[in-house]
């Protein structure tokens, strides 16, 4: 659906995006994922044509677009701001694009209608001003934006950040929801680890301009690729001293075990390094507990369900358990 191949951007004598190759199938749910300045939203910005890059080419369907003007790439776009005019009606900003294409106002008023019934928005929200709207209600007014001009592909850039956590987390259900019965292919610019997770098909993994990583919330999550993979997606322990030594690692390079992979007063499983260790601190969040444990010297961090009834408390010594297959280890950068 959109390939690239080779792209490297350049802001004057600044290598913004290094040889950057993603291939997004159509109908997938395709994230960007990585810190402030890696060059997600630059590669986005490459993608529906804001940037030129000075090699590399963009496909779109096969076709090349590389040099092709924003308004003829066919792509939806919804900015981190929304960029809506708040002065105008939800329903002149839905039907914006629309008008740009000079449709007659009948097609207009059907198409506009119809959007706003798919994202959830009400004939007497249609008659608003955006300005009148809650963050939630305009995120929904931006996506049918994007939408309504039937387009191949979308793209948004961090569209959920200007939201409370709460309203957050009940959006990107319904983006995921939107998706998938509108069955668009769609990119998606995120900071949030949780949010790649939860949302995506695939993701890829930004540092630096390069791409560290492409695969499945799984993939990532389990099997990183990279030590920096490994450390931005989700919480994480890195082993040394004792612990390393006990699951006969090499003690050259760097080891890491995710929190909800160490076992705790369980017993031995074959295969498994068990060793002592002493509760220093435990935070409490109902469906889960997560325990700090000190282990010679060593704090871990362990997620454990919490059954309201193996509850361990500071002080307590308790059996850590860790699977080798379970550690994800990678050569120390020289």
């Amino acid at each position: 659906m959109i390939q690239l191949t080779d792209i490297i951007v350049k802001f004057g004598d600044f290598e913004a995006l290094h040889n950057i190759n993603v291939h997004v199938r159509e109908g997938e749910f395709f994230t960007f994922l990585g810190p402030s300045g890696c060059g997600k939203t630059t590669t986005l910005r490459t993608i529906t044509g804001f940037i030129e890059p000075v090699s590399g080419t963009v496909k779109m369907q096969g076709q090349d677009i590389t040099h092709v003007p924003i308004e003829k790439r066919n792509i939806g776009i919804v900015f981190q701001s929304y960029a809506l005019f708040p002065t105008m009606t939800v329903h002149d900003n839905i039907a914006f694009g629309l008008k740009i294409k000079k449709m007659d106002k009948k097609t207009i008023e059907e198409k506009v209608n119809t959007i706003a019934r798919k994202v959830d928005l009400s004939d007497e929200q249609l008659k608003k001003a955006v300005s009148q709207l809650s963050g939630g209600q305009q995120q929904r007014v931006a996506i049918a934006r994007a939408l309504v001009t039937e387009p191949a592909i979308i793209c948004m850039d961090e569209p959920l950040s200007n939201l409370d956590a709460k309203l957050r987390v009940q959006l990107r259900n319904e983006l995921k929801k939107m998706q998938r019965d509108f069955g668009i292919t769609t990119i998606y610019v995120t900071h949030d680890q949780e949010e790649a997770l939860t949302l995506s098909d695939r993701i890829a993994v930004f540092n630096k301009g390069y791409i560290e990583q492409i695969g499945t919330p799984n993939e990532v999550y389990n099997h990183s690729q990279t030590e920096f993979v490994a450390n931005f997606i989700g919480d994480i322990n890195p082993l040394s001293g004792q612990i390393v030594k006990g699951l006969g690692l090499e003690e050259s390079r760097h080891h890491f075990v995710r929190l909800e992979r160490v076992r705790v007063n369980r017993p031995k499983d074959e295969g498994e390094f068990q060793t002592q260790g002493k509760i220093e601190n435990r935070e409490y969040y109902g469906l889960y507990i997560k325990y700090y444990i000190d282990i010679a010297g060593q704090t871990i961090k362990v997620i454990e369900k919490n059954d309201g009834i193996n509850i361990y408390e500071p002080g307590e010594t308790v059996t850590v358990g860790i699977h080798p297959q379970d550690v994800m280890s990678y050569d120390a950068k020289q």
